[in-house]
């Protein structure tokens, strides 16, 4: 935390002029759960009986210790801005949380519960801390000792440490429970002991344009944003990531490449259904999409692209705006 410390002052003093709205972290459970539970991503640290097979790391124990140190981190963060900078600057200061929305696989109650479990363990695993000073009680009763314990100063440092919290929604799955199992590995992916699917009978939760892992359910946003209202008490929310990826196809020609109709329509639907949460009373001051230009993603690297602007990877990284930005443009005017 000191090194956070000393390295967030250096920022605030020197783009504090600049920079109205910090931001701490990006997507928390993602890189805890890619570098720490399953190892797929660096630094690659699991349990051997995980998917990436680690050589070192626990995958029951170090992802809560490290979920249990960001949050501190950010607590810290915000309380050096807060109490130094925030008022000559200006500015406001939060963290990104990701979520997919999630669906019971029927509406039996051991499913229901199993949905609240599962947003607990993703969502809940920063949200409470940050509006109540502990973690949901779910991850309390099913991690057990595993879960570090905040100290009261602790909790009374993150509780209200934000001004606003950035919520990163792509898709939806149902949600079903699984039997308690003491037999079971400890593993952060297995604690809440819940699995995800996107298909029921066979049919898809909804259509899944080409991606491999974005199904476009339109009411999820909706429902995530509501879900966020009621739970932690309406906080001002920046919906900063929200898109479509396409796989990278070089044998398009440029003007195969710039016509993304589907994404279009991906952002409009979802667009339409952040309003209809704003209407519902929802604080949601702005929406970002997922990306301005198509990046290097994760483990894909180039095979995926984001962007509303198509970079030519092979032409000296040339750009150029897809149907999708001409969109924009014209959406944005009206």
């Amino acid at each position: 935390m000191e090194d956070y410390h000393d390295y967030v002052e250096v920022c605030f003093r020197e783009f504090g002029n600049r920079v109205k709205h910090w931001i701490t972290f990006n997507e928390p459970h993602t890189f805890i759960d890619y570098g720490y539970a399953s190892g797929k991503y660096a630094p690659g640290r699991c349990s051997p009986w995980e998917i990436g097979r680690c050589k070192v790391g626990d995958s029951g124990k170090e992802p809560y210790i490290v979920g249990h140190h960001t949050l501190l981190a950010h607590a810290t963060a915000v309380d050096l801005y807060r109490n130094k900078f925030q008022k000559t600057q200006n500015g406001k200061i939060g963290m990104i949380l990701d979520c997919n929305w999630m669906v019971p696989y029927s509406d039996s109650k051991s499913n229901c519960d199993a949905v609240e479990r599962g947003l607990d363990f993703v969502f809940g695993w920063f949200m409470d801390p940050l509006t109540e000073g502990d973690y949901p009680f779910n991850m309390r009763a099913l991690v057990g000792d595993r879960l570090p314990k905040f100290t009261e100063q602790q909790s009374k440092l993150i509780k209200g440490s934000f001004d606003f919290i950035g919520l990163n929604y792509y898709t939806t799955s149902y949600v079903y429970s699984l039997p308690i199992d003491n037999t079971v590995n400890k593993s952060y992916n297995t604690d809440s002991y819940t699995a995800q699917t996107a298909l029921r009978n066979g049919i898809p939760i909804r259509p899944k344009p080409g991606t491999e892992w974005i199904y476009v359910y339109l009411q999820g946003i909706q429902d995530l944003l509501l879900y966020t209202k009621t739970k932690y008490n309406n906080p001002v929310i920046y919906i900063t990531e929200n898109g479509l990826d396409e796989k990278s196809n070089e044998n398009l020609s440029l003007k195969e490449a710039l016509k993304d109709d589907v994404r279009i329509d991906y952002y409009q639907q979802h667009i339409i259904h952040v309003q209809r949460a704003i209407s519902k009373g929802v604080d949601v001051r702005g929406y970002f999409a997922w990306s301005l230009l198509d990046n290097f993603e994760w483990g894909s690297g180039y095979s995926r692209r984001y962007g509303i602007y198509y970079v030519d990877y092979i032409d000296g990284l040339k750009r150029y705006p897809k149907s999708s930005a001409i969109w924009f443009q014209r959406f944005l005017k009206k």
